[in-house]
């Protein structure tokens, strides 16, 4: 079967382009390889119109449900390759191919790792990426949490219902967090902010015990921790789109105007792979329409049935 586009990507940006895609009327194939994408990964959201208070994993499995309304086809596994095939694309996902008049390119990021000595060895001894998924494993401990964005002061937060103590450790003078909460946060008793600080190395034996850290602290390097928590950003899952020439930034985002479109005609582009400078839920699901809808028009045009 050819589709008339096929979306990388389950997060809320793939499933959003995949729910108005069926409302046009399109053939959609979506390519999932784990559900949810990083919002599935927060806490509470607050910030996304329609809902006042709503868990991160809830809000992704509501868009996934909304688009299964439309019936799209969706392969679980992983995209391997991605090639132009005369006008169309086809994508590798598992042992099958498959050929769409567009793509989406809707495959989110990694997170970024410390890349300091004992990193690697303590990962899953100590060391952890997610708050919200392993924060109730550290109940009654000191922990730390690396980073000074929003979704970092959101992860001390979490802990904080479960830690004794918990430090953000950050490397410049104040944690980039919304207002609100960079308030929590002040007003959390339990929480404390090493600024100006970075960690050199994770130390430990056979579990994390301490940190080191690049200047004292309450007159030592070492900083006793019962689990860290990295939260330093996001790679961009960019290399598929690389692979037919859409052009990507210095940060590996994938460049995108208005529309959503690519340099590569027929290629499109939404959520926090994408280049736009603001990342949250509700641009992502906006850019995953707005590439849909682009995606819609070109095949029209392609088969003189739009304007």
């Amino acid at each position: 079967m050819i589709h008339d586009t096929i979306i990388i990507g389950g997060g809320v940006a793939g499933y959003s382009a995949a729910m108005y895609g069926g409302r046009l009327g399109m053939k959609c194939l979506v390519i999932v390889k784990e559900s949810g994408g990083t919002i599935a990964l927060t806490d509470i959201v607050e910030n996304y119109p329609g809902f006042k208070r709503i868990g991160g994993l809830e809000l992704a499995q509501k868009i996934e449900e909304h688009a299964k309304e439309y019936n799209p086809d969706i392969v679980n596994a992983e995209a391997t390759g991605v090639k132009r095939k005369e006008n169309m694309f086809e994508v590798t996902a598992g042992k099958e191919k498959h050929t769409g008049k567009t793509i989406i390119f809707a495959t989110g990021t990694r997170v970024r790792k410390l890349d300091v000595p004992g990193e690697a060895e303590y990962s899953g001894k100590g060391v952890s990426y997610c708050a919200l998924c392993d924060g109730a494993l550290f109940r009654g401990k000191v922990l730390g949490v690396v980073g000074g964005s929003d979704s970092a002061a959101k992860d001390a937060l979490v802990l904080a219902e479960y830690a004794s103590k918990v430090y953000i450790i950050y490397r410049k003078e104040k944690v980039r967090a919304e207002p609100v909460t960079y308030r929590r946060v002040e007003e959390n008793s339990k929480i404390e902010i090493i600024n100006n600080t970075n960690v050199l190395k994770i130390e430990g034996n056979n579990i994390i015990t301490h940190v080191v850290l690049d200047r004292d602290y309450n007159g030592s390097k070492d900083l006793a921790l019962g689990g860290l928590f990295i939260d330093v950003g996001h790679v961009p899952l960019s290399d598929l789109a690389k692979k037919i020439g859409v052009a990507t930034n210095k940060k590996e985002e994938i460049i995108i105007n208005r529309n959503s479109e690519t340099n590569v005609q027929g290629a499109f582009a939404c959520g926090d792979v994408a280049d736009t400078k603001f990342k949250q839920a509700i641009t992502g699901v906006a850019e995953a329409v707005l590439a849909v809808y682009s995606a819609y028009e070109y095949v029209g045009t392609k088969e003189g049935t739009s304007s």
